[in-house]
């Protein structure tokens, strides 16, 4: 698969990092000529420099072969533009824009733009919904974040420790996909106990992301 990816910041590195891991061909393009010779260092990626809403610097980043096109930049406009340009111009199938002014959505979608992330909108929508970032190692959203992963670390004082799943009354618009258990995965069922130290990958509507923590923990705050 080959991904292009304009902007940078620590989500442009993440998101660098997963993709090459899983061995995917990366293009970074960033305007800014000394931040490329950085990331030529630290990534295992293609580096183009220059303005990722101009056709031609899109077009030396290979967007004509381009799976998927990410815009991150920290400006709206500019990531309105460059997905425009990669699905009008360039007929990538899919793109992402990254969003800082959640009120730039519904505009962004209703211009073309098939796939708009609000970092402010989700974490909104955590804060509303009381969740404690402490019990969470890991989180983020599925499908525009109609569904969310939860990653949850198990601590001796959580209730749960030493029951059978099938003991345990979890919220019905959530469920366990896997068990992290001394680095190595298990598939639950309904005898499995839940031991400490486990990490529990749980999938979840968003609604349901303060009742799954309230079970685990045990709290009702």
């Amino acid at each position: 698969m080959n991904i292009v990816i304009v902007g940078g910041g620590k989500r442009m590195h993440f998101l660098t990092k997963s993709f090459v891991s899983k061995g995917y061909s990366v293009t970074i393009v960033n305007h800014d000529a000394d931040y490329c010779k950085k990331l030529a260092r630290m990534h295992q990626a293609n580096i183009v420099h220059g303005d990722g809403t101009k056709p031609y610097i899109l077009e030396d980043a290979g967007a004509a072969y381009a799976d998927i096109v990410i815009a991150m930049t920290t400006e709206d406009p500019n990531n309105l533009v460059i997905c425009q340009i990669a699905e009008k111009m360039f007929k990538v199938k899919k793109t992402f824009a990254m969003v800082n002014d959640p009120k730039n959505i519904d505009i962004f979608k209703q211009l073309g733009v098939n796939n708009v992330i609000s970092t402010a909108d989700i974490i909104s929508s955590f804060i509303e919904q009381k969740i404690s970032i402490d019990d969470i190692t890991n989180l983020f959203p599925i499908e525009e974040g109609k569904v969310a992963a939860m990653e949850i670390e198990i601590s001796t004082n959580f209730p749960i420790v030493g029951k059978q799943l099938k003991e345990i009354e979890f919220p019905r618009d959530a469920t366990i996909g896997c068990i992290i258990r001394g680095g190595q995965a298990v598939i639950p069922r309904g005898d499995t106990t839940v031991e400490e130290d486990d990490k529990l990958i749980i999938l979840c509507l968003p609604m349901a992301q303060s009742e799954v923590l309230k079970t685990l923990r045990g709290r009702t705050d």
